[in-house]
């Protein structure tokens, strides 16, 4: 059994990390809003694969609360990647693995630079979840993560894989780490983006309406390009296989219901959006390997405008910004 720091228990490190508890593992959480009423009341899972309830969880209000750990499973918002330095550095020992369980490109990097990559991993989940109430995960569809890790080692790979199935998770070791990045990106970038953009919109409204649907195919084709020439650019041999990527992204995503993406929820709560991990920094990629993605890039600008005005760096045009008219407010603009 392993001692496994969680950093960031939210929905998807909340969920993740129960799971390996629920299996044995000497599992801490470090949790923000949920604290009290998991010290009080344990963490409560409902999931198709089965409903579960921890009673008794280590849940820690610092990291130093949490202690040096095998494992640390950093499941921050890239929004708070900076951060995660000084909340994971008390849990790293002599031999502690960490894995970057986060949405984005960019991300391992900032490990490596921080922690030595040969201790990195990232994770990539493909899961629909999200939170209730204080204390409860709503665990709705799928689960399944995909690894790599920073120096694509196959033995660390093979360690992080046995970790993960011990605590019944279905896990996937890519064929490198960059693969895996990208591959979570052909759906991230489409429907993340597309749901901000399109006001707060879900999954099957993308899908029902057809420009809406027909936009995210072009995206999501614009990823697999530039993500096989950005594997070209490292000599990988892997390639996203677009036909099928696409095919099986849209499948699944049929399967959803009306899901709201973790970017929606955070747009309509008016919390910092992943917007350069998830979207700006695979435009720039793209940029410097000089791949067209005129539709990502469109994507990005509108969800880089509106994650500025939820923030209030930026306004949006009011009734009485224009100029006057006539009685319904609209400027005339001439014959």
């Amino acid at each position: 059994m392993a001692t496994i720091a969680v950093i960031g228990a939210g929905a998807v490190g909340g969920y993740y990390g129960a799971r390996l508890a629920q299996a044995g593992h000497d599992v801490r959480f470090l949790f923000r809003r949920d604290l009290a009423a998991v010290r009080e009341c344990g963490l409560r899972v409902y999931s198709p694969l089965g409903d579960f309830h921890l009673e008794e969880v280590a849940a820690a209000a610092s990291p130093e609360e949490l202690g040096p750990a095998d494992w640390v499973i950093c499941s921050l918002k890239a929004t708070a990647l900076e951060s995660a330095r000084e909340l994971v550095a008390p849990c790293v020992g002599p031999n502690t693995r960490i894995v970057a369980l986060m949405n984005g490109l960019g991300i391992e990097p900032r490990f490596a630079e921080w922690f030595g990559a040969w201790r990195v991993f990232g994770g990539m989940a493909f899961v629909c979840i999200n939170r209730g109430e204080s204390g409860v995960i709503h665990h709705l569809e799928y689960g399944r993560v995909s690894i790599g890790h920073a120096l694509d080692d196959p033995a660390e790979n093979a360690t992080l894989e046995a970790l993960l199935t011990s605590g019944n998770i279905e896990t996937v070791v890519a064929p490198n780490l960059r693969y895996a990045r990208w591959e979570k990106l052909c759906w991230n970038i489409p429907f993340n983006g597309l749901s901000v953009a399109g006001g707060g919109i879900g999954t099957q409204t993308i899908l029902g309406d057809p420009e809406l649907r027909e936009t995210a195919e072009r995206a999501m084709r614009e990823v697999v390009r530039m993500g096989n020439a950005d594997l070209v650019s490292l000599k990988s041999p892997a390639r996203l296989p677009e036909e099928e990527v696409v095919g099986r992204m849209f499948s699944l995503t049929e399967t959803m219901g009306d899901y709201r993406t973790s970017m929606v929820i955070d747009y309509v709560l008016g919390n910092p959006l992943e917007v350069e991990a998830i979207l700006g920094n695979p435009v720039r990629r793209a940029r410097e390997l000089d791949v067209a993605v005129p539709t990502v890039e469109a994507l990005y600008a509108l969800v880089a405008h509106a994650d500025a005005v939820n923030r209030g760096e930026r306004s949006l045009l009011r009734p009485e910004d224009l100029p006057s008219g006539d009685s319904s407010g609209v400027p005339r603009l001439g014959r």
